[in-house]
């Protein structure tokens, strides 16, 4: 088994996590089996419990695992299955370093940093290693080099590095080489004090991917080859996109990063086929047709917030050969100056989750836009439940009608706290998470997307559809086209008289793929474009002035 530790230097948001991710991608296409993890410094157990303005979107896994959004990339760009074994930071590491102090583990002895926190984080990798069977574990190191709290998972690299035998590890390190306008040319500086930090702790990389705007002349690669001690050729240039994030593995492959990858390990595999990925980027980037979708948040100014449904929307217009003009949407905005502005002239309307009582009305109105306008609509765990709040009140008639997060004394709870939710007084991973089964219905438009009654989907919540209003709101032209096996909770909701109206409890998007759109974020693109269609259909019929 072979291991890979990509680490980042100089500035942090290089793109660590998409260059591990498009290394994945490459070693894949050659025929190997690869698995990828992420050790992150900060202390909290896990990101559930932070601000989207803090760290982005929270990525759930199968088993419920709230992770960061590089595991995200991790699965996109790769067929790996990923687990909580495959994201751990510091809070986890601590929290189990003291567990096992407590129990006696240590046999009193003192417990230090070296050894019993790296090899914590030592242990992590091999659980990862034996219950996979990989042929090779990338795994990226969160931070910037030289950052105090990443020290202990560096030390841990470097053990490792030694136990397992150098041969069969390859560090490589991130960083930037940034172009000084005034002096017209680009600077090694940053990346040759970069490595020397990572030399000082003892680990010295075999591969520098260097982030640029502008191409690395040759001098200035064996410049970095000189000082950086690597070979030439092992100084990949990585410059920004100009399109779409998946572009980036074949570039790498054009600067023969997983070629170099490959001799450093004395694999021996066969040129890589990349024709289905390069059409899926061709789609993306060269569209036959476009629509313009809304996404109505409250995270609109932070492009990671929602990271994983801008992935999804961009999966299934390549699906349909069809680019996407993404319009963000500040649901307080709508609140402050109503819909008309700002939806009036889009093709679809996508509500995503979120919590908190900021911006609510706002998706509200957007969900009432959607209806009454016929305009495609695609709610997402609260995005369903805004689609409740909004036809209980204007359809079936039930004033004030809320969820009892945003209004706990609403006459009409038609959203609740899930009963099992009632006594939970910790934050973290405590809602509903992961994987659960939903039975869908037939004869829905649910169905007629999945083409199956059974499905599994990911879930981040805490609230739920109150079933005492599910009659009254049926009888209205609700529809509850997927719910739990036993009937007891609602996972999907569709509107009868409505060219395409959706909203799932669960997060299609994390399931999405570049080549296998989930099947809601297809269903819902190719309602957008039948909409653009039948509107360009109407604007082109003479009007008679007879």
């Amino acid at each position: 088994m072979k291991y890979i530790f990509v680490t980042g230097g100089v500035v942090s948001s290089l793109g660590k996590g998409l260059c591990a991710a498009s290394l994945g991608t490459l070693l894949e296409h050659r025929g190997l089996k690869v698995i990828l993890q992420k050790f992150d410094p900060y202390l909290n157990v896990d990101p559930g419990t932070m601000s989207p303005f803090q760290h982005g979107e929270v990525y759930v896994l199968d088993d419920g695992a709230e992770t960061d959004l590089d595991l995200g990339h991790y699965e996109r760009f790769t067929s790996g299955v990923l687990s909580r074994f495959n994201n751990l930071t510091s809070g986890q590491v601590y929290e189990s370093v003291i567990r096992k102090e407590r129990r006696g583990d240590y046999l009193g002895k003192t417990v230090q940093v070296i050894p019993h926190v790296t090899d914590e984080i030592k242990n992590r990798i091999h659980r990862v290693a034996k219950e996979t069977q990989a042929d090779v574990i990338i795994t990226e190191i969160g931070g910037t080099t030289g950052d105090i709290e990443g020290l202990p998972f560096l030390e841990a690299m470097r053990q490792f590095a030694h136990d397992v035998g150098p041969e069969n590890v390859i560090f490589i390190h991130v960083t930037l080489v940034p172009f000084i306008q005034a002096a017209g040319e680009l600077k090694t500086k940053p990346t040759q004090q970069s490595v020397a930090k990572l030399r000082e702790i003892g680990i010295q990389p075999q591969i520098v991917i260097c982030r640029t705007e502008h191409p690395l002349e040759p001098e200035l690669r064996e410049k970095i080859s000189l000082f950086c001690n690597i070979s030439t050729r092992a100084v990949i240039e990585a410059r920004d996109v100009e399109h779409t994030i998946y572009e980036v593995p074949l570039y790498l492959h054009e600067e023969k990063l997983d070629e170099i990858v490959c001799e450093l390990f004395d694999f021996k595999s066969a040129e890589p086929n990349f024709d289905r990925w390069r059409s899926f980027v061709d789609r993306v980037i060269n569209p036959t047709h476009k629509v313009r979708i809304a996404v109505v948040g409250k995270y609109i100014e932070l492009q990671d917030a929602y990271k994983s449904i801008y992935e999804a929307l961009t999966h299934a217009g390549a699906g349909s050969d069809c680019g996407i003009d993404c319009l963000r949407v500040d649901s307080e905005d709508i609140e402050r100056a109503g819909p008309d502005l700002y939806l009036s002239d889009v093709d679809g309307i996508l509500i995503p989750g979120g919590f908190g009582d900021r911006g609510i009305e706002g998706k509200i109105t957007a969900a009432r836009f959607a209806r009454e306008h016929d305009i495609p609509y695609l709610g997402l765990c609260l995005g369903m439940q805004i689609a409740t709040i909004e036809f209980a009140r204007n359809v079936c008639g039930l004033e004030d009608a809320n969820s009892t997060e945003f209004y706990p004394e609403t006459p009409h709870p038609v959203i609740c706290l899930l009963e099992e939710q009632q006594d939970v007084t910790e934050k973290g991973a405590s809602m509903r998470l992961g994987t659960c089964v939903t039975d869908v219905k037939a004869s829905t438009r649910a169905f007629e997307l999945y083409k199956s009654t059974t499905v599994s989907e990911r879930h981040r919540h805490r609230y739920e559809f109150n079933h005492h209003y599910r009659q009254k709101m049926e009888d209205a032209g609700f529809v509850v086209s997927g719910t739990s096996p036993d009937d007891s909770l609602v996972e999907i909701i569709e509107l009868r008289d409505h060219p395409f109206y959706l909203a799932s409890q669960f997060h299609p998007e994390f399931l999405s793929k570049p080549n296998r759109p989930h099947p809601f974020f297809a269903g819902f693109i190719n309602a957008a474009l039948r909409k653009k269609s039948s509107d360009s259909t109407e604007k082109a019929v003479p009007v008679s002035h007879a």
